[in-house]
């Protein structure tokens, strides 16, 4: 079974700590196994690429790199906060803003 996260792709989150500190950027991709979120413009690393079928000149390209999903906020608005779980009068369950209980969609 799945781990339940705070962060889903598409959400903006903020980075609260590590070099990337204060950046923020849409969720891109979720790693579950390793706990880890890759940010549209966050953590991005130059990776050198041989040269192939596709890629006949090869050379140095840049790319965003993974951030440990406790060092992310989501934020909404402007405010960044933690996320909890409740029932909705509807019955389903929603995600809330823990700061000011602002639900997020």
């Amino acid at each position: 079974m799945q781990k339940k996260l705070h962060i889903k792709v598409g959400d903006t989150v903020r980075v609260i700590t590590g070099e990337s500190r204060g950046s923020e950027g849409k969720v891109l991709r979720i790693d579950r196994a390793k706990n880890r979120v890759v940010i549209e413009g966050v953590n991005v690393v130059k990776k050198h690429v041989k040269p192939s079928a596709s890629n006949p000149q090869g050379g140095i390209e840049e790319k965003e790199a993974g951030v440990h999903i406790s060092n992310v906020m989501v934020v909404v608005g402007s405010v960044a906060s933690k996320i909890g779980r409740k029932k909705a009068d509807n019955g389903k369950m929603v995600r809330f803003l823990k700061k000011n209980g602002e639900v997020v969609k």
